[in-house]
């Protein structure tokens, strides 16, 4: 019972949003959907946010008791929920309070520095990937090294024609892979639903399928 509860309620409710989503009957997509299904999911979603909350406190006081490795984060994790639910919770969100200190001194900041370390990264990918070893990493050379010079000032210098080719490389060929790759995640997000939907797939449940 601990898994066909879960696993029905699961296959209910994505039964109930595909009738919704391909239902054009005014029943399904007002009395129902709009009148009933919503406001019970509005409800339920405190709980499932106090049992995401008990999960981290599980997992990270399980990782304290074990010593696993980098257990001493988890008191970040602690320190910081702590911090932010006061400051929330007594403060509220309005502009010079403690909780958007927090987030403009703390939370901003941090992203911004994920975001410079990215641009390592990227450059690293990408000088592994222009190296012209193959006719296909020649021709992804050749466009990138276009596409960069059509975005700075010296390449528009050596050719007023770069930022048509450039603007014709993301039109066309960059653009239809990308549609490519995004009706493959479509169709594959389709398959796995589909999975979920009949009870196949089952390891959102814990302990394999």
């Amino acid at each position: 019972m601990k898994k066909t509860i879960p696993l029905l309620i699961v296959i209910v409710g994505g039964f109930i949003w595909v009738l919704w989503a391909f239902s054009p009957h005014y029943y399904i997509q007002e009395d129902f959907y709009n009148k009933f299904y919503l406001p019970w999911s509005y409800a339920s979603s405190p709980f499932a946010m106090l049992l995401g909350i008990m999960s981290l406190f599980m997992m990270h006081t399980a990782k304290i008791r074990r010593k696993a490795p980098k257990w001493q984060f988890s008191y970040f994790f602690f320190a910081g929920f702590v911090i932010t639910s006061v400051a929330g919770f007594g403060w509220g969100t309005q502009k010079g309070g403690p909780l958007m200190w927090i987030f403009e001194n703390t939370q901003m900041p941090m992203s911004a520095t994920m975001f410079s370390l990215l641009a390592f990264y990227m450059a690293s990918a990408a000088y592994k990937a222009f190296r012209a070893r193959s006719p296909e990493a020649t021709v992804l050379l050749v466009a990138a090294v276009v596409v960069m010079l059509a975005q700075v000032p010296i390449g528009v210098k050596m050719s007023k024609h770069l930022p048509a080719i450039s603007q014709w490389i993301l039109d066309v060929p960059n653009l239809a892979s990308k549609r490519g790759i995004a009706l493959g995640v479509g169709l594959g997000g389709v398959a796995t639903s589909l999975k979920i939907l009949l009870g196949i797939e089952r390891s959102y449940l814990g302990g394999g399928d």
